[in-house]
């Protein structure tokens, strides 16, 4: 089996799934296998189940009658066909990476390019070597538009994911300091991020630039075409505005408020009007996307609860979020309490990058402090310091937090979201 033999089977399909939970009618399942699994075994359910067709690398399993096709690798076909399919489309498909924001960042661009375009996009997190080319596979006729984005906490990963997704417009978020340990280090993950520059500029595609992030503007100086925000001279201008202690931008005189908390959504904000300006929406409509967007996947997210505000946050953490996150909350009206949780993959940084987080907490003053996970542990052992989330949660069952407000930040290994219905 080949794709272009393949290929015509992959358009009558009702979508693609490595989930063989989620196999419904005319769905193509990739029966993916590893140490402890083979869903190869679970091929002939599939196919009960309404299965169009199924990938499966283990010939044994093979059986063309029923539309069950061995390939040497699920994983290769999946990404090749993905190639192929893209190289089919043509409708403009912007890709985005950076350290923080990039998931909320992809959200508001989707919400904004959606008040004129049938826009397809990457759902939840699913940003890697197999979620890319799942969010390409789900592209169909009806979509005008595509915001893929691409995760990585290693070099070379982005500038993989480029070559499958083969973006025209993209943009990086920020450059901060998430997976040093994977990285090699800050430079590292500057190399690594700009690996998107690096394929936009080699193929004559458009960038998306931040002109007040000066690794940006040096990474992309003198480059054409670019698409600009930030400065007085810039493409666009906003404004920042903060409201209740949601974020908001201002537009040639004309203000938009989000429902997301944090000056550093400030940047992700701009990004989003800025290709909805650049592709034509009246900021009529950019203001109704930017005001209609509700977050709901613990990103900036702000929860109201028996009188108290909570701020979750608690999808992933990194030094340069975690710095931003205590900056804004401590501008809340009101008492403060914070409940941080270990910041992963930061390698030999991560007792120094701890420490710093923990004296720019006590610094800021908050009412109080609680920290989750062994690395914080280390650097602040107290009575107030959980190892782990299930500990901290039998102490909320015997200590209700008075203050007005609480901030829950951590990395998506600590699952903080666990204690929220014990707060």
């Amino acid at each position: 089996m080949n794709i272009e033999q393949f290929y015509p089977l992959f358009l009558q399909a009702e979508k693609v799934t490595i989930d063989s939970r989620k196999v419904g009618k005319d769905d193509i399942f990739f029966a993916f296998s590893g140490e402890n699994f083979n869903a190869a075994t679970l091929a002939g359910q599939a196919v009960e189940n309404g299965a169009l067709a199924v990938i499966v690398e283990h010939k044994d399993f093979e059986d063309a009658s029923k539309n069950i096709f061995y390939v040497p690798s699920t994983l290769d076909f999946l990404q090749a066909l993905a190639i192929h399919h893209r190289q089919q489309l043509d409708i403009p498909v912007i890709g985005l990476t950076g350290s923080n924001g990039k998931t909320t960042t992809k959200e508001i661009i989707h919400a904004v390019l959606s008040g004129q375009f049938n826009v397809q996009y990457t759902f939840g997190n699913l940003n890697n070597h197999i979620g890319v080319p799942l969010t390409l596979l789900s592209i169909k006729p009806e979509h005008e538009m595509a915001v893929i984005e691409m995760g990585a906490n290693h070099q070379k990963e982005i500038g993989f994911l480029c070559s499958i997704a083969q973006p025209n417009f993209g943009y990086i978020t920020n450059f901060g300091k998430a997976h040093l340990e994977g990285f090699g280090g800050f430079e590292g993950v500057i190399k690594g991020k700009s690996e998107l520059y690096d394929y936009l500029k080699n193929n004559g595609q458009t960038l998306l630039v931040n002109e007040n992030d000066p690794v940006q503007v040096e990474k992309t100086e003198n480059y054409s075409p670019r698409i600009t925000f930030g400065k007085e001279h810039s493409d666009y201008y906003f404004e920042l505005f903060s409201e209740e202690n949601f974020v908001g931008v201002i537009y040639e005189g004309h203000k938009a408020v989000s429902k997301l908390t944090g000056d550093y959504n400030f940047t992700n904000l701009c990004a989003a009007a800025s290709l909805g300006l650049h592709f034509g929406l009246s900021f009529d409509k950019i203001k109704a996307a930017i005001e209609n967007y509700i977050p709901t996947n613990m990103r900036s997210q702000i929860v109201k609860k028996e009188g108290r505000t909570l701020v979750l946050d608690t999808y992933n953490a990194n030094p340069s979020s975690m710095q931003a996150s205590l900056n804004n909350f401590i501008t809340f009206e009101g008492s403060k309490t914070i409940i941080i949780g270990d910041m992963l993959e930061l390698g030999d940084e991560s007792e120094k990058e701890h420490a710093g987080i923990l004296k720019l907490a006590e610094d800021l003053g908050f009412d109080q402090i609680i920290t989750v996970g062994k690395n914080f542990g280390n650097v602040r052992a107290s009575s107030l310091s959980f190892e782990n989330t299930a500990a901290l949660t039998e102490y909320l069952k015997a200590n209700k937090i008075q203050s007005e407000n609480i901030l829950l930040k951590g990395s998506r290994g600590i699952a903080l979201e666990k204690s929220i219905d014990f707060i």
